[in-house]
């Protein structure tokens, strides 16, 4: 029976194919492979070699799978996708695609742009709470940089309303994980207590909203609705600082939210001492219950967070390279995710392994040039420019002194201006051994103690690179 339903998984990857270009069904569609269809159900089971590949689907060709599996199933077919992450331990991560049905359905418009009305707050059953489900405790790291802010999130998941922790105002700086940290409070209070109404919103889009309850003279229905809230989060209310209006209006909403016992988390990147604009009233109130800072992550827990996701979404990224964006990322855990990504599409559409040189060229792109460490091809790449020779010259066999010396002061600048080890080093500089990276820099530094002009041209390339201190 599986045989012919495989043939009918066949028919719908030919329907899809006619539907797409061929780079993109190479790269999104081939991979997929076949395992099981359940009659009763009506869902087809199939394996994907990563989380990356079920999220781009899922997220750009969701309509155009349930259209080509109906057509070929002759029913309203739905999608499970597995993942094996350890073959020998047989581990594995199994998600839900998107019903059809639920796919065709229309999206609420109760908490669009437009302003809040008094009917929103009188249909708890409907409120969306806005929140990203990927963002959990789970896959929330702990580390020194963040143990206090994760244990104060737990509790007031666990006991909205309920603790000290009202309100908690989180700040720290862009990319340290605060909005996964108040996203997480959320989704797990809506996992012990459903009934509640949680709701995570910008400060920007409350500002869209107010404005736009002002304009259709809604102001109280867009008060009255904030004010049913069990649990609000607002995430960066520095936004505020110069919105005088927004902020008396809130002043407000977190008033009677306060008196009622209702939780409120505020996230910021600075702490309210710094809000200028934002009057004495309010922020006496930021600061009566909890003010947490959460700080950029060390290297080490940035490896930790890149490990935990290799392992979560099924990646093989060897150690070095884990180690490489750790220390390239400036404490990032945006820019961490950011690289992982695009490690994984160029991977995934030029059919190639993941190792150092393609993290160098990926890492260029998605990091501040004057906030990461130097690449070896950004050595190399000045090294040549300087003394008017190719790479193809120095990473050739080739014994000409130009070429050599070259080579070696590559190896020394590599060595002085990287983690690398010698043994990467000489690798990536024309396939040497360690021996040779070792023997070149000690080369360098005994000319660079008796030969003036020497000095002079490797100061000039170091200037280049604007790390001279």
């Amino acid at each position: 029976m599986q045989k012919g339903h495989l043939a009918l998984w066949n028919e719908c990857l030919r329907l899809i194919k006619q539907n797409v270009t061929e780079q993109t069904y190479k790269t999104w569609f081939e991979p997929i492979v076949f395992e099981s269809y359940d009659e009763q159900q009506k869902t087809v089971l199939v394996q994907v070699p990563s989380a990356y590949i079920y999220e781009y689907l899922e997220q750009n060709f969701v309509r155009l799978m349930a259209w080509a599996l109906t057509n070929s199933f002759k029913a309203s077919v739905s999608l499970k996708y597995r993942l094996v992450t350890d073959r020998e331990h047989k581990k594995i991560q199994e998600w839900e695609g998107d019903r059809p049905s639920d796919i065709e359905a229309p999206q609420a418009t109760t908490r669009g742009n437009r302003a809040p009305t008094v009917l929103d707050a009188a249909v708890p059953q409907e409120l969306n709470p806005q929140l990203n489900p990927k963002q959990t405790f789970d896959n929330f790291i702990e580390g020194d940089s963040n143990k206090l802010p994760r244990t104060v999130g737990i509790a007031i998941g666990e006991h909205p309303g309920k603790s000290t922790f009202n309100p908690f105002f989180l700040y720290g700086p862009s990319g340290c994980g605060k909005t996964h940290l108040i996203n997480a409070i959320g989704v797990l209070t809506k996992k012990m207590y459903p009934q509640k109404r949680v709701l995570y919103v910008s400060a920007r889009l409350f500002q869209v909203q107010f404005t736009d309850a002002v304009r259709q003279n809604t102001t109280n229905d867009f008060i009255n609705f904030y004010q049913t809230i069990d649990v609000l989060i607002v995430d960066d209310i520095q936004e505020w600082i110069n919105a005088p209006k927004t902020l008396d209006t809130f002043f407000h909403i977190f008033d009677h939210l306060f008196r009622l016992g209702k939780q409120i988390i505020l996230a910021s990147d600075r702490p309210p001492v710094d809000l200028d604009g934002v009057k004495d009233r309010l922020l006496t109130r930021f600061s009566c219950g909890l003010i947490a800072e959460l700080e950029k992550p060390n290297v080490q827990l940035c490896v930790d967070i890149l490990n935990s996701k290799c392992r979560r979404d099924g990646l093989k990224i060897p150690a070095d390279v884990i180690q490489f964006i750790a220390q390239s990322a400036n404490g990032s855990v945006r820019d961490l995710e950011g690289v992982v990504n695009q490690l994984l599409a160029f991977s995934i559409v030029y059919n190639t392994h993941v190792d150092m040189r393609l993290a160098e060229r990926v890492i260029k792109r998605a990091v501040k040039m004057d906030d990461h460490p130097l690449t070896i091809d950004d050595i190399i790449d000045k090294v040549c420019h300087h003394f008017g020779v190719s790479q193809q010259q120095v990473f050739s066999k080739s014994r000409k002194r130009d070429y050599v010396q070259v080579r070696q002061v590559s190896m020394y600048l590599a060595q002085k201006y990287t983690k690398m080890p010698a043994a990467r080093i000489g690798q990536l500089i024309g396939g040497r051994d360690h021996s040779t990276v070792i023997h070149s820099c000690s080369t360098v530094e005994q000319r660079l103690k008796v030969d003036r002009a020497f000095a002079e041209e490797l100061n000039s390339i170091e200037h280049s690179f604007k790390l001279k201190q």
